[in-house]
């Protein structure tokens, strides 16, 4: 599974964003809060050229802060030459420092400038990204005291969309790459993964626990006249992104004729076939094989169009089964997207797989050769008839299902990574798989049963629930990031 073929259509989020920047007013307070609440994912190259660029990067952030810095001297309410020990907000008991902020400040300009939006003033643009620190010190200190910790899983899903996005297959070459620039890098990664899924963690917690959505709710929203702008068609799709080393407008000319090169070809590949993983496989070992980074994405399964990035909604939803876009340059990289199916939710008939599995996970203690050996051993003890059960319940690193006997439930159709789908589908029904790697380790999956089941209505209430939810979030999280700010100690220095 590559960078962009995730269950959640992760790509949306970064797609979408820059369409709406390029359209509408810049939303600058969101802006510098996703700057300063990112994760790491994509932020730590291990290629040589990537340490240059993150380098020649640096070099440029600190030019621009020192200008800003002395622009902003004259007529911010916060300037430089504030506070000899360099703290310019004590936030509760933890100092911003000035340093701090003119960081943040040059890496929003530069961000800004990058989507071809106009910088704010100095004082607009300043007091923006300091007032997203102080709420970031804010949540992290708020995340100390309440000991929020995210799952091992979450941290190694993050880190192991990492590790895919450079070409890695594992977490343990994922710590061998990164130790080899610097010791003790992959520790500091991971410790930032953590950070960031802990904020995502408490954000998600305190968001929830104040919208309240009742099923008279959902009842309501779907006899209202509102309910019928629910995209009932269901798009499932292969996105390809060819991704650039840098911003398109900061990127050699030979980069973006030899990435429009890539593209073309996966649009060729594209009408043939299906296979998004071959696609992928025919790239990475002919035109794209020494281009600047890997090339993305999969299938991505089926999705409404509200549920797609804007752009690749206004471009698939006109197609054709099977037809194919034309390269479509994002600041990012370029996009090539094929419509492989569309289903209409109003009657929505689907295959469900009743399944266990044993999960043996690849960690820092325990190497990719042990779990195979260990995976393996059970897998000739199930040869030799053993319960399932039993041995998912006294073995698997699953922490969800094993206290069930491994039980994962039905199962749909792109609810699960590609490679345990893939398997699953393969496997006759009462029997067991042979041992298979994902990105969380070894797995041997069973499959107890196969049925058909209409979830049209599953489906109609959760998009409403999905609506209501998307309506009110918004609004929750202001009152609570106010309420956090109204009821912290802040001092900025004057």
């Amino acid at each position: 599974m590559t960078a962009l073929n995730t269950k959640h259509y992760e790509s949306k989020q970064s797609c979408s964003q820059t369409n709406a920047m390029g359209t509408s007013k810049l939303n600058l307070k969101k802006l510098t809060e996703a700057l300063l609440v990112s994760t790491v994912v994509g932020a730590f190259s291990v290629t040589a050229q990537a340490e240059d660029k993150a380098a020649d990067s640096t070099t440029a952030a600190q030019s621009v802060a020192t200008t800003n810095s002395e622009a902003a001297t004259a007529q911010a309410p916060i300037s430089a030459r504030e506070s000899s020990n360099g703290i310019i907000t004590l936030v509760n008991d933890t100092p911003i420092l000035k340093s701090d902020l003119a960081t943040a400040v040059a890496s929003a300009q530069m961000r800004i400038q990058a989507i071809g939006q106009p910088v704010p003033s100095a004082q607009r643009l300043q007091s923006e990204v300091l007032n997203s620190l102080i709420l970031r010190e804010l949540q992290l200190d708020m995340v100390q005291r309440a000991g929020i910790r995210p799952s091992p899983d979450a941290v190694n899903e993050s880190l192991a969309r990492l590790a895919q996005a450079q070409g890695l297959t594992s977490l343990s070459e994922l710590q061998q790459t990164l130790d080899a620039k610097q010791p003790g890098r992959y520790a500091a990664v991971r410790a930032q993964v953590i950070e960031e899924e802990s904020l995502k963690a408490l954000q998600k917690s305190q968001v929830s626990n104040r919208v309240r959505i009742t099923e008279h709710d959902i009842d309501a929203f779907l006899a209202s006249p509102e309910a019928q702008k629910l995209q009932s068609t269901e798009y499932r799709t292969i996105h390809i992104r060819i991704p650039f080393s840098d911003d398109y407008n900061r990127i050699t000319e030979s980069e973006k004729n030899t990435a429009m090169q890539i593209a073309q070809q996966t649009q060729e590949l594209l009408k043939t076939t299906n296979d998004a993983q071959a696609v992928l496989t025919q790239l990475s070992s002919g035109i794209a094989k020494n281009y600047v980074a890997p090339v993305q994405g999969g299938d991505m399964g089926y999705h409404p169009a509200s549920g797609l990035p804007t752009d690749i909604a206004r471009q698939i939803t006109p197609l054709e089964i099977g037809q194919v876009t034309a390269p479509q340059i994002t600041p990012e990289g370029i996009d090539v997207v094929k419509l492989v199916d569309k289903r209409n939710s109003d009657n929505m008939i689907i295959p469900q797989w009743k399944v266990r599995h044993i999960l043996v996970k690849t960690d820092e203690r325990n190497s990719d050769a042990l779990v195979e050996q260990r995976v393996n051993d059970l897998y000739e003890q199930l040869r030799r008839d053993a319960d399932f059960a039993a041995l998912a319940a006294t073995y698997s690193d699953d922490p969800g299902s094993a206290g069930r006997g491994g039980d994962l439930d039905w199962v749909t159709e792109g609810q699960m990574v590609p490679e345990f789908e893939e398997m699953m589908k393969r496997t006759p029904e009462g029997d067991f798989s042979t041992p298979f790697k994902s990105q969380f380790g070894w797995h041997i999956l069973k499959v107890e049963g196969v049925r058909e089941k209409d979830v049209s209505d599953t489906v109609k209430r959760n998009l409403a629930r999905e609506a209501l939810f998307q309506r009110l979030a918004p609004q929750a999280q202001e009152d609570w990031l106010q309420e956090l700010r109204a009821n912290a100690y802040v001092e900025i220095f004057n």
